[in-house]
Order: structure tokens, then sequence, then C-alpha cells
């Protein structure tokens, strides 16, 4: 039983009792933690403005047996702020939160890379020189790196031959192969991308924004299309929050 500090992304609150609910934070060093933040409901709490989801937030927490106990919070920047009335920023940022969660299965289960994506994420989110849709695609991408699941984008993941750069209908996408497949490789059902996709996805996967937000908007419906197949795959449950981003291109 101790104090501990730390900071964090508020991921979702569900209410307990009449006036508690319990925060659900990705943090910088404990990983993803549960904690009860007593009163929050309260029109006169102290801090429950700040435990909303897409806040930054510096906490103290107090160990307890089951959930932990939020005793102090202070806003660190409030990235859901600009997201209220805007919804295809709300609705990306909302699939960005759940599979954050989603890639933290065990609680308390340090995940730094995963808590600065997710920061460097929304913070692109609120940039309006970007499409949501990429943001979130490149988020996605990269928790799949994160997690070893990178799809294989530069060579057949079945034979290592490099993947052909033109768009002679040579390319494929094998979602459970793990990604590109060449010519000989390609198994039955495979996706057919162009190769101007495939360059999206790579440029996403780098963080090349400039090829990203020059790239058509055919390009990237079918980008996204691939990558919400191929990570569903990966976590073997649906992000429930992805069907509502699916009507956004």
């Amino acid at each position: 039983m101790g104090l501990y500090g730390d900071d964090g992304i508020v991921l979702r609150t569900q209410k307990l009792g009449e006036a508690d609910r319990i925060i659900t934070i990705l943090t910088r060093h404990h990983g993803r933690v549960r904690a009860v933040g007593k009163g929050v409901r309260r029109t006169k709490s102290r801090f429950g403005a700040r435990l909303e989801p897409f806040t930054h937030v510096d906490l103290l927490l107090h160990t307890g047996r089951s959930l932990d106990v939020i005793t102090q919070a202070e806003t660190v920047r409030p990235y859901g702020a600009p997201f209220v009335t805007d919804y295809p920023r709300y609705t990306v940022g909302t699939a960005m939160l759940e599979t954050a969660e989603r890639f933290t299965p065990q609680e308390k289960e340090p995940a730094m890379r995963q808590f600065l994506l997710l920061v460097g994420g929304l913070r692109a989110l609120g940039d309006d020189s970007h499409e949501p849709r990429l943001v979130l695609d490149a988020f996605l991408l990269r928790s799949l790196a994160i997690a070893g699941y990178a799809p294989a984008l530069d060579e057949c993941v079945l034979c290592g031959a490099p993947a052909p750069t033109d768009a002679g209908g040579s390319l494929a996408f094998a979602v459970p192969a793990g990604g590109l497949t060449c010519r000989s490789c390609r198994p039955a059902g495979a996706a057919t991308p162009a190769a101007r996709t495939v360059a999206l996805m790579r440029a996403l996967l780098a963080g090349d924004w400039a090829t990203a937000d020059a790239s058509e908007r055919r390009h990237q419906a079918e980008c996204s299309g691939l990558v919400a197949a191929y990570l569903q795959w990966h976590l073997e449950h649906a992000i429930r929050s992805l069907r509502h981003v699916e009507h956004l291109h």
C-alpha cells in the first residue's frame, strides 16, 4: 500500500456507485491502470472534469487491493477539447483510445512505446493538415509494429522476394500470411492493392507525412480497408469504434 505518481492519457471511464467512476488510463511508467475517481460525478468535484477521455493528466494514486484510487489530478493537455465539435476527429480519436487499450491487455505492465505513440497520435489528430483517417491508419500500423505484427511491405512475406513497385496487378496482400506476397506465393483470397496504396502504407508506417498527405482518396480508402482487416485479424477481436470510422471516407 502506498502513493505513486505518473502521467497518462485517459482512455475511458465507467460509472461506479452513485458518485464515483472507474478511470482507465494508459500511463507513461505503469502501463494501463484502472483507478477509482471518488466523487468525480458530483458537480463540486475537485478534478472530475480533468478525468475525461483524451485528457493527458498528471496523477497521484494510492495503491488499492483491486483498484487504485486517484488522490490528485492535474491537466497536462486536454487533447479532446477540439474534437468535441469535430465528428471525424472525435470518432477517429475514440478508435485510437480503444486500440491503445486493446494493445495493453495486462494491467500495470509498462508500455512506454504505446503511451508515446498515443500522445503523438492525438497531437497529430489535432493538426488540421492531416486527414483524420490517415492519422488513425498510421497509429494502427505503428501499434501493430510495436506489438511485433508489422505487415511485410517491402518483400514477399513467404519467400522474401522483393516486392515489385509497378502496378501491373502483381502485388498481393494476404492478411493471414502477414503482408505482401509475390505472384508465385499468392494464397487464395489475397487482396490485390494498387502500388500507390502499398506506397501509402509504407509512408504511414514510416511517418512520411508528405507522401501520405498527397495520396489520393481512393488509395486512402483501400489502405484503410487493408489496415482494419489486418488489425482485427491480429487482435482476434473487433475494434467496435472502427465501424463508425468506416463511413468517414
